[in-house]
């Protein structure tokens, strides 16, 4: 729920639809990749219109577990364009999905994408947690943790679970802000950034907002690229659009399989990083998470006419719950997902 004006000047709220892996479903499918989304979704209004959502960007629904629960609320606040979350999720259909909920995943999907909230409450941190051990061995998985601290209910059960993710994962994408939490103190993100590489992840991205993304390989490769400069409406989604615009980069140059992925080239990461940069810069400009097209993406890249990333002043989604975005081969039929979702 974001804050609006009411028609007699009272403060309101209006639902978008949104969640940090539901915005990165959304972005991979406005980018042209075959994706979907994994979550347990209501059946009432609110969930109508997050199916209606992803259907509209392009993104396989047919993975989505459908309940009588509840869907998550989430209320925003903006202070100077920056987000704040009040979340009411008890029992609601995101977070009771079970392990024996999953539906089977096809041979066509190749990475999965995690993160969010959905990590930090049960069932739906185990049911998540359990879809990776199963799909690290042979499918890319990417994890943004993107930590929000109110939601964390037993701290001692949610970082063995962070823990746990980070070493199956292939990509992680992190924020300063998120990687001092797990890594207290005043050692630099640099070296914090070398500890959570040497849990196991081939790739970890280090954003940091206004100065860009910073990367670092298990070969040594060290790249980074700075943000795209624009005016800037709102940071609600810009993480998210990050992830999705370097998931597509990553697609397109056919390297979304493990072994491939060890082998990328600072060329190859280089630009997956610009361009999701270049994505981001798009859905800060404008309000709520609103992910950009491709062509939108495209045109921001060519600098023509005026910038895509001030042309649409339209408002957009914000965050629905989080979890599981699965990927499929670039090509392929649509079949991948995001997990989770919930109505702001």
């Amino acid at each position: 729920m974001i804050p609006a004006a009411t028609s007699n000047g009272e403060a309101g709220f209006v639902p978008h639809s949104g969640g940090a892996v539901f915005n990165t479903a959304i972005a991979l499918g406005r980018l042209g990749v075959s994706a979907g989304m994994l979550t347990g979704l209501s059946n009432d209004l609110f969930g109508e219109q997050l199916i209606s959502g992803l259907q509209e960007s392009r993104v396989d629904t047919s993975h989505v577990i459908v309940s009588g629960r509840p869907t998550t609320l989430a209320f925003v606040k903006l202070i100077e364009g920056q987000a704040s979350y009040s979340f009411f999720d008890e029992n609601s259909a995101g977070r009771m999905l079970g392990p024996e909920d999953l539906p089977a995943l096809s041979p066509q999907v190749s990475g999965l994408f995690f993160g969010g909230i959905s990590l930090a409450c049960e069932p739906c941190g185990e049911t998540y947690t359990h879809l990776a051990r199963q799909a690290a061995a042979s499918r890319v998985v990417m994890l943004d943790p993107n930590i929000r601290t109110r939601f964390i209910g037993d701290i001692d059960r949610y970082r063995p679970r962070l823990d746990e993710m980070i070493g199956l994962a292939d990509i992680v994408k992190i924020s300063d802000e998120d990687l001092h939490w797990i890594y207290p103190g005043n050692q630099p993100l640099a070296e914090k950034m070398e500890r959570i590489l040497a849990a196991g992840p081939t790739i970890v991205i280090l954003t940091r907002g206004g100065e860009g993304a910073a990367v670092t390989t298990c070969q040594g490769i060290h790249v980074s690229a700075p943000a795209e400069r624009v005016q800037v409406a709102d940071t609600i989604g810009a993480g998210d659009t990050f992830n999705a615009g370097f998931l597509a980069r990553i697609s397109q140059h056919g390297l979304l399989e493990k072994e491939t992925l060890r082998s990328i080239t600072p060329e190859a990461l280089h630009d997956a990083t610009f361009y999701g940069n270049r994505a981001a810069a798009i859905t800060v400009s404008r309000p709520g998470a609103n992910p950009p097209w491709r062509h939108e993406v495209n045109c921001l890249r060519r600098g023509c006419g005026r910038s895509a990333a001030n042309r649409d002043g339209s408002a957009g989604r914000f965050p629905a719950r989080d979890t599981s975005s699965i990927d499929p081969k670039a090509h392929a039929p649509a079949d991948g997902f995001a997990a989770d979702a919930f109505t702001a």
